[in-house]
């Protein structure tokens, strides 16, 4: 830089005063931008990749679903993989729950491949496995192998499941019987009746939950059809959300014929623990006389454990317990948990996940729009997509929020 300092004053010397003014003028400019730019690329090769947490804070918070009073398809977008490090160092306290069997194995890695492919391998977020028994070894190598976050095995303790003191057995083989003659699936297993009892009161309990703030449910042999480009938890935890579901439909009477009457027990014992702005619309077509049997499934579900941990929900939940309907009955913990964050919650903090391909067992959820299953690369038929079909209660969700159903919605009834 020196020697070509000194070649262009050599030759200024043999120019017009004028024109020599010029020419030193225009060089100091040039030089000085070099250096500026120099110094101003040295500062932003640490940072220019990562934009202002400001603005990653407004686009999360202006961010709608697809539908309706939401619209959310760029959420993460402009900086999803580039600003991996902002994305992780901002992350939820959250983690992904699973109860499963040592038998489960295979279509528990089946599921978690599922989940890195189309969402975690973005952002690493832990996993809790939870067992009746001690997890195999088979298990243990097979699940941690395909997992990008942390992964944790623990034992329930045999009391959460078991049979409580007060409950008569000899009652619940008779009802067990009585469910099974009916052709109720599951009506006659134990261990179904003890899951649902674990998962409704016991689960966000467990000492390797206790930790996080957020969960988000995964069960065997489910599969995630379309990508998902932002944080699912940050976007629940920004927007002030407590429950977030995908599919919701229709409950079996049968299996829980008294739940109703021993909810309204609980809420007339308990008049302030009714959310004004409640849901019991979605849940009661007759200002919560009867019970319509909707409910949000939760084999995929993703809440805030606070909500669980508060003392209504508590409280509910050992009153229900005490009635003896999980096993005297067979009481599912979906419409629990729907009933408790309906009634208890503000139906505003109650989020329909419309951008979220997903299958478990004969149901399925598609996006209905064409534009985003192609931007998401959605590998899922928009007409197995439940939620517009009659036994699903995702249209009645939209008309009690007061939420617009999404173009063409009547194509797939």
């Amino acid at each position: 830089m020196q020697n070509f300092v000194t070649f262009v004053f050599s030759r200024l010397k043999k120019l017009s005063r004028e024109l020599r003014l010029f020419l030193t003028v225009f060089v100091a400019i040039i030089f000085v931008s070099l250096i500026l730019l120099s110094l101003n690329y040295s500062d932003q090769k640490e940072t220019s990749l990562i934009p202002p947490k400001k603005y990653i804070k407004n686009l999360q918070k202006n961010h709608q679903p697809i539908a309706g009073k939401h619209d959310y398809q760029d959420f993460f977008k402009e900086f999803e993989d580039a600003e991996y490090d902002l994305i992780k160092s901002t992350k939820a306290n959250a983690t992904f729950v699973t109860l499963a069997r040592n038998s489960d194995v295979w279509g528990m890695v089946k599921s978690i491949r599922s989940v890195e492919d189309r969402f975690n391998r973005k952002f690493h977020y832990d996993w809790v496995f939870l067992n009746d028994e001690e997890f195999s070894e088979e298990f243990i190598d097979a699940t941690t192998a395909v997992c990008s976050g942390k992964t944790k095995y623990g034992v329930i303790p045999v009391e959460q499941w078991s049979f409580p003191s007060f409950i008569n057995t000899e009652k619940v083989d008779k009802n067990r019987a009585r469910l099974k003659k009916l052709g109720i699936i599951y009506g006659d297993s134990i261990s179904y009746r003890h899951m649902c009892r674990y998962e409704s009161g016991f689960f966000w309990r467990h000492p390797l939950v206790n930790e996080y703030e957020w969960y988000w449910r995964v069960e065997p042999d489910i599969s995630f059809h379309c990508d998902i480009n932002y944080d699912l938890f940050k976007y629940m935890e920004i927007n002030n959300q407590t429950y977030g579901f995908a599919i919701s439909l229709k409950e079996f009477h049968k299996t829980i014929p008294s739940l109703w009457k021993h909810t309204k027990l609980f809420l007339k014992k308990n008049p302030d623990y009714l959310h004004q702005n409640n849901l019991m619309d979605f849940l009661s077509e007759d200002n919560g006389h009867t019970y319509n049997l909707c409910h949000f499934w939760s084999n995929f579900e993703i809440g805030n454990l606070n909500f669980f941990r508060s003392q209504k929900y508590r409280e509910y939940f050992d009153h229900l317990d005490k009635t003896g309907g999980f096993f005297y009955e067979r009481w599912g913990d979906a419409p629990i948990h729907s009933m408790a964050v309906s009634l208890f919650e503000d139906k505003e903090k109650i989020h329909f996940f419309d951008d979220i391909g997903y299958t478990h067992d004969i149901f399925t959820s598609c996006p209905i729009s064409k534009k985003f299953r192609k931007d998401n690369h959605c590998a899922c038929n928009p007409n197995d997509d439940f939620a517009w079909r009659s036994y699903s209660c995702t249209g009645r969700y939209f008309d009690v929020k007061g939420l617009k159903k999404p173009d063409g919605w009547e194509d797939y009834t």
